[in-house]
């Protein structure tokens, strides 16, 4: 297992502006170019499951995310299927004026990635999705 910290990344937009795209759906959704077939169903209050395919290391994969959110702190991801499988991560968002901070934590491990392997593959995953979201949250802000 291999503990992972991912600090200091920003959005150009407020935490208010953050939320509202991680909850729209479709908008959120779309944002993913590395995904398709996304499928998600309620599983409480605060929990879903997510079943998608991601286009990682030139190859469409399954991956399945068990989604605790916890506006407007921030939410926990759990890989229950995929090349992280047995994975936890902690994304927190921190409001500062118009824009929000964004950290992730997390305990990664790999059932198909050399040990080795398994914290750079980690932070290339992150950083792509961070890089699909940004832009649709600061289009967002901008927006009336």
């Amino acid at each position: 297992m291999v503990h992972v910290r991912d600090e200091g990344s920003y959005v150009e937009a407020s935490i208010q502006s953050v939320w509202r795209f991680l909850s729209s759906g479709e908008p959120h959704a779309r944002a993913h170019r590395s995904v398709r077939n996304r499928e998600s169903k309620n599983l409480g209050e605060n929990v879903m499951e997510a079943t998608m395919e991601r286009h990682w290391r030139g190859e469409w994969v399954k991956i399945v995310n068990r989604l605790t959110v916890l506006p407007p702190l921030g939410f926990v991801q759990e890989f229950l299927a995929g090349p992280f499988a047995g994975s936890k991560l902690f994304t927190v968002y921190t409001p500062e004026g118009d824009r929000t901070r964004v950290d992730v934590y997390g305990e990664f491990i790999s059932p198909v990635l050399p040990p080795e392997e398994v914290r750079s593959a980690a932070l290339a995953y992150l950083e792509e999705s961070f890089d699909e979201d940004r832009p649709a949250i600061e289009t967002l802000q901008r927006s009336p």
